[in-house]
């Protein structure tokens, strides 16, 4: 088994670079050594804080989730560079997964209305690069770090249409909400079309069979309009959480703490 494991690790047909490939793979094989263990947990605890110390700052945010495999043109792509521009312009950070795409619009739209704009970039073995409309990023080697980033600093999440990622990205959050993990921040579902078939699914299989709760789905706003996604973001800031993002400062800095 263990010949078998390395053989996964060092396939040459994998793309993108080596040695992350390794590390991240012989992570999620399993126990090993103590040492490397430990290490890892320095390379973890590391990550967080970078994290934490580069976002503290960030005043209020609202995270935007979507595919990175769309361009410029792409009717998904114009509608995040709307709505990236109109929540700038409503006083919060617009946070992205910080790569091309839905993630890239959101931050251009952001950066073109003068507001704040970052990213939680992360490594992968083919896609991603931080795009080019960010304040500040970081980037990331854990999904998992890089998940805990995306959430804790906002007050709503706005997903656009995308893969895997954004499926996983959605369902963690609203898991987050259900198990009040998290308030109950709105999670907006940009293009009706494109969801409509998995709230379908949510309501003649989920709820039906007692799965979850109608109450559940509440937590959803599903729109095509960039216009009411933001106000939704606004009005859960200002009406839930006595909160005015443009009118909020961030945290003050200390000097006794390098900061």
């Amino acid at each position: 088994m263990r010949q078998r494991q390395t053989n996964v690790v060092n396939d040459p047909r994998v793309e993108g670079p080596r040695e992350h490939n390794e590390s991240e793979r012989r992570f999620l094989l399993g126990p090993a050594n103590r040492g490397s263990e430990f290490l890892r947990l320095l390379r973890i605890g590391r990550e967080f804080f970078r994290g934490l110390r580069t976002f503290h700052f960030l005043g209020p945010c609202v995270t935007v989730f979507g595919s990175a495999r769309v361009q410029e043109g792409d009717p998904d792509y114009e509608a995040a560079r709307e709505v990236g521009r109109r929540l700038a312009e409503a006083g919060f950070t617009v946070m992205t997964g910080g790569g091309p795409g839905v993630m890239e619009a959101a931050n251009r739209g952001a950066r073109e209305a003068g507001g704040r704009s970052v990213g939680c970039n992360i490594v992968l073995p083919h896609e991603q690069a931080a795009n080019p409309y960010l304040d500040r990023f970081v980037t990331f080697h854990y999904f998992f770090v890089r998940k805990v980033m995306l959430v804790k600093y906002s007050y709503g999440f706005i997903v656009m249409p995308g893969g895997f990622g954004t499926l996983d990205e959605a369902f963690e959050t609203a898991t987050l909400v259900q198990t009040g993990k998290i308030r109950d921040f709105p999670i907006v579902l940009m293009n009706a079309a494109f969801w409509g078939d998995l709230m379908g699914f949510f309501r003649s299989r989920l709820v039906a069979s007692g799965k979850i709760d109608d109450r559940d789905l509440q937590h959803f706003t599903v729109t095509d309009s960039p216009e009411e996604a933001v106000e939704v973001m606004v009005r859960a800031a200002i009406d839930r959480f006595g909160l005015t993002p443009s009118s909020t400062p961030p945290p003050r800095r200390h000097w006794w703490l390098f900061e």
